[in-house]
């Protein structure tokens, strides 16, 4: 099988914001969201505070996106939250969070080490949840490079101040943005459109340094040679106070923004397919839904990707340069998710609350585990492990001491495209057996780190690029929409108001992947549909 979700993994019986049908007291809306992640849901609820009435549209028959969580013999999974950064009350994504959420969700600080890597010859080193420690940590394994480490820490937080106006250029809307956008965020395009190995080169000579600092590339999905640098000085700032998790699992993020939502009149509808959208006199006016039922809005926001939107919903009369330009950029990684449930203790056996990622190569080129259906399989590079339950303090485990693991690697989109399309839980005896051989060899790469863990294994359950096709859609299975390149962040299209009047994008394209990434995309989308009441709205929460 694969993973789905089971509305029941919500826990509790209390009415939800969202349904298959809109309620007869909504509507018309000001703005329809098409897509429920993120960036999404963050859109929706800033402009829901702006006034509007919001209508988000999720295909899934549950909304969220990659924050949503599934359910299977009684254990729940975090499909696509793992660790958080910056949800501390002392940062701004954070305290966004809270506003929007009107305080229903709560964030949990995972400890002092949030992050532990271990790397070929014995090498482990951990990541602390604030910088004095990770500048101590990163100087007592490698202490001839003290001096390299205080320079390129000092250019992470250089290069973060330069996304402000990289960020603002971004609003700036229409051929006039185009023009002035660029000079407004021209330094953050400078650190934007450098590889990240080639500026790292710069400042750290020791090759193994190198591979410890950029061991988080995983957390966007570009590997060195291929990340914008300002993607990586992001990736590490986000972390330096260390990674949260939600309380109540990623199960609680949905409710907590979609609630805001539904209290100023808005709604979100769930299975609920978009067609097209639909164009009048060339400007955005509504969507067509699959069964041909037509909704029409003011505002249409596209929250599901730039690529999707440009290749699925907008007609072929809207084909233009913009569009195709869209369409060239690569994606980022497909990946595997094998979710495991557990039966005793797995603290005894090594489990923890801070991630573990476990490396065969010093060198991040590799890249994705280059796995095909009708080859062996080498072993992969590299992977993420995580016990959600342990990271939940509202998880009770039981007198069983029920408990969940998950183990993340990327695979190219390629070893799985021939299924795509094939339906759920039916796709065939060739697919079911790949998917035991690559299942068999992740197990035994956990189980050769902690093998006290393989007795309490009473459940695995692989999911795929394909189940992520079927249930997210994004471009090629992309756990991180487009790749975080420097031509991604060349591209001036990639804008929250795109080309055509009243069509949005919203999420990660926006801005960068993640979770927070995403959330700052939905801030940018919603700050382009009513600039002065989101901006007014997001001062008074600094």
């Amino acid at each position: 099988m694969e993973p789905d979700h089971d509305p029941e993994a919500t826990p509790g019986r209390s009415p939800r914001p969202w349904s298959k049908r809109v309620p007869a007291d909504r509507g018309p809306f000001d703005t329809i969201v098409i897509g429920s992640g993120i960036g999404g849901m963050t859109t929706a609820a800033l402009l829901a505070r702006a006034g509007q009435r919001v209508l988000v549209l999720e295909q899934h028959y549950v909304p969220g996106g990659f924050t949503h969580a599934f359910r299977r013999k009684g254990f729940v999974w975090d499909v696509g939250v793992h660790l958080v950064g910056e949800m501390g009350p002392q940062a701004m994504p954070g305290r966004l969070m809270h506003t929007l959420t009107e305080g229903r969700l709560r964030w949990e600080n995972v400890g002092p080490v949030y992050d532990t890597f271990h790397f070929p010859d014995g090498v482990s080193i951990q990541f602390p949840d604030n910088p004095t420690d990770f500048a101590k940590t990163l100087k007592a394994a490698f202490p001839a490079s003290a001096g390299e480490i205080d320079a390129y820490l000092k250019e992470v937080r250089a290069t973060v101040r330069t996304m402000k106006g990289w960020m603002m250029g971004r609003l700036i809307p229409g051929a006039f943005g185009r023009a002035v956008g660029p000079w407004v965020g021209r330094e953050g395009a400078a650190k934007l459109n450098e590889p990240t190995d080639a500026a790292l080169s710069k400042l750290v000579q020791d090759p193994k340094l190198r591979a410890v600092l950029t061991a988080q590339w995983g957390y966007h999905g570009a590997p060195p040679s291929e990340a914008a640098w300002a993607l990586q000085c992001l990736v590490v700032r986000h972390f330096l106070w260390g990674a949260y998790f939600p309380v109540g699992g990623a199960q609680a993020i949905a409710p907590a923004l979609l609630q805001p939502v539904a209290d100023r009149g808005g709604w979100t509808r769930i299975c609920a397919d978009v067609a097209e959208i639909v164009l009048e006199g060339g400007r955005a006016v509504g969507v067509r839904m699959k069964d041909g039922e037509v909704i029409r809005a003011a505002n249409i926001v596209s929250a599901i990707g730039a690529w999707p939107t440009v290749t699925r919903l907008l007609p072929a009369v809207a084909r233009a340069p913009w569009t195709e330009g869209v369409e060239r950029l690569p994606p980022s990684p497909a990946h595997l998710a094998l979710y495991l449930g557990f039966e005793g203790d797995i603290v005894a056996q090594g489990a923890g609350r801070s991630a573990e990622w476990f490396y065969n190569t010093w060198d991040h080129e590799e890249g994705s585990w280059r796995v095909s259906p009708d080859a062996p399989l080498p072993r992969p590079p590299a992977l993420f492990t995580s016990y959600p339950s342990l990271k939940d303090p509202h998880h009770d485990p039981g007198p069983r001491q029920r408990h969940t693991g998950e183990i993340i690697t990327f695979v190219p989109w390629e070893a799985f495209a021939k299924w795509q399309g094939t339906p759920w839980r039916k796709r065939g005896a060739d697919y079911e057996a790949f998917k035991r051989r690559l299942t068999d060899a992740l197990l035994d790469e956990l189980f050769q780190r902690h093998p006290g863990l393989k007795p309490l294994l009473v459940h695995a359950e692989l999911g795929t690029p394909v189940s992520t096709d079927t249930f997210a859609r994004p471009y090629h299975g992309a756990i991180y929409g487009l790749a975080g390149t420097p031509d991604r962040f060349k591209n001036d299209w990639l804008r929250p108001q795109s080309p055509i009047p009243g069509l949005y994008l919203s999420g990660s394209d926006v801005f960068i992947g993640g979770v927070v990434g995403a959330m700052m995309g939905g801030v940018l989308s919603a700050a382009a549909v009513k600039p002065i009441a989101v901006m007014r709205d997001l001062s008074s929460m600094r």
